[in-house]
């Protein structure tokens, strides 16, 4: 057992794994067969040498000492957890006696772990510091005039790219979105390169969206002048900032690309981890960590993120529940939040949190989206679905029949809506999800029968 009092399950450990190729290659190396000098002790550390096809075995460290698990090994993966930390936390979760408890870890897995420990404590001691301080800088920032020089500078930039999209918008307008399917893709990613150079990100990212667009089938010139007039009104509503409400432009510079920051008082609450998946362009993979506050009933979004082929560190396993400060950020609508100092012993979570109907997931979408119309998902539970294929796809309905969501397209090719669907067996089942423009993307869902979560990413 680590310090948190709760050996995981297996399906909690493989929900970890980054993609299913570590997941398969994880699950063979959760025996006892390639592995040595293995053991873990109290206070959430585990280690041993996997045989790999070199003379010499891979060593690999796990620190379980926060809700989730970070490790380290000697191969050459870039994923994270790589196979071989997959596959020793299995052997843990298995309470394989190649994992002998009570012994102490040789010095390569201590240095590490003293290390990042030490790291882990300053990065919140600088949280906490820039929180008290209200955010206005960034950490560490030893000049505050300097910082303020350059974030004007930047707002400058993006001033000055809005206004040039602005342009571009009007122009692709007054020639006919005809000619958006003619110019082809180039003409997106030129225009996208120049919002980069402006420092302004969001803008470059939505603008790729566009580009998709043309092309993509049937009714494409509709969804094009829809995303061209969310753009515009983000556009506008840069410019026009100042005179916006206070969390509706904190909403607005966010969605533009700045930083987001934790800005409001910290939440201390037992949180649910609901669901985890990451989500992977050229240049980051982002990790979406949704948990419930069981006490505040606030749901909150963590993200962490990674570089290019190297998933984020940060993992927290779905079904487990932490008595943790949350530190929210700003903004109108706004679930984002920062995990901060956590309290006791994480324990098995009991059960789903509250939902509602599928009408009651509508209206929740339907308010969020007033104070942020460039929301893209909102997370709703629903008590009481049935997945069932519909003529459009699949989707879930309610147990009369008489109201459904459609599944996104993202998740309709996926092994997780079978599961899903093998889950239900054509009974009410409780889900937790994302609900969207583009329908309703399942991430957990809980069976009548049974408190355990089943991930479904």
């Amino acid at each position: 057992m680590n310090q948190t009092g709760v050996r995981w399950t297996s399906d909690q450990v493989l929900a970890l794994a980054p993609d299913d190729a570590s997941r398969k290659a994880g699950s063979r190396l959760g025996t006892a067969g390639p592995w040595s000098d293995a053991g873990c002790r109290d206070g959430g550390v585990l280690w041993g040498q996997c045989k790999g096809s070199g003379n010499r075995p891979y060593r690999t460290v796990v620190d379980l000492s926060g809700p989730g698990a970070a490790s380290k090994c000697s191969c050459p993966s870039r994923k994270f957890p790589c196979k071989h930390a997959v596959g020793l936390l299995l052997l843990w979760a298995a309470q394989d006696p190649v994992v002998q408890g009570g012994t102490e870890p040789p010095d390569w897995a201590s240095e590490w772990i003293e290390d990042r420990r030490e790291r882990t404590a300053k990065a919140g001691e600088k949280a906490r510091d820039k929180q008290s301080e209200g955010g206005s800088a960034p950490a560490g920032t030893a000049d505050p005039e300097a910082a303020r020089r350059r974030a004007e500078r930047r707002e400058a930039r993006i001033t000055s790219g809005a206004t040039e999209l602005e342009q571009r918008l009007t122009d692709l307008l007054r020639g006919g979105l005809a000619a958006a399917e003619r110019a082809g893709y180039g003409m997106w990613e030129e225009t996208a390169a120049r919002m980069v150079d402006a420092q302004a990100p969001g803008l470059a990212a939505r603008v790729r969206e566009l580009g998709s667009i043309p092309s993509s089938g049937p009714g494409w010139p509709v969804r094009l002048l829809e995303e061209c007039a969310l753009l515009h009104l983000l556009d506008e509503a840069w410019l026009g900032r100042d005179r916006l409400p206070g969390a509706l432009a904190t909403t607005v510079r966010t969605r533009v690309g700045l930083p987001s920051s934790p800005q409001g008082p910290a939440v201390r609450d037992r949180w649910t981890v609901l669901a985890q998946y990451d989500q992977a362009d050229s240049k980051v993979t982002t990790r979406r960590i949704w948990l419930y506050g069981q006490g505040s009933g606030r749901t909150a979004l963590v993200l962490s993120f990674g570089a290019a082929g190297r998933a984020p560190e940060a993992s927290l396993p779905v079904g487990l529940s932490v008595d943790a400060e949350l530190l929210p950020h700003g903004g109108a609508g706004q679930l984002r939040a920062t995990l901060g100092e956590q309290f006791g012993a994480p324990v098995p979570a009991t059960g789903p949190p509250p939902g509602g109907s599928i009408t009651d997931a509508v209206e929740a979408h339907g308010r969020a989206l007033s104070e942020d119309p460039w929301l893209e998902s909102w997370p709703v539970t629903l008590t009481a679905a049935i997945p069932a294929p519909g003529t459009g796809g699949w989707q879930l309905t309610d147990p009369e029949g008489e109201s459904a969501l459609p599944v996104a397209s993202r998740a309709l090719n996926r092994p997780a809506l079978w599961k899903l669907a093998a889950l239900s067996g054509g009974t009410p089942v409780t889900v937790f999800g994302e609900s969207g423009h583009q329908g309703f993307h399942p991430l957990t869902a809980w069976s009548p029968s049974s408190p355990v979560p089943v991930p479904l990413t």
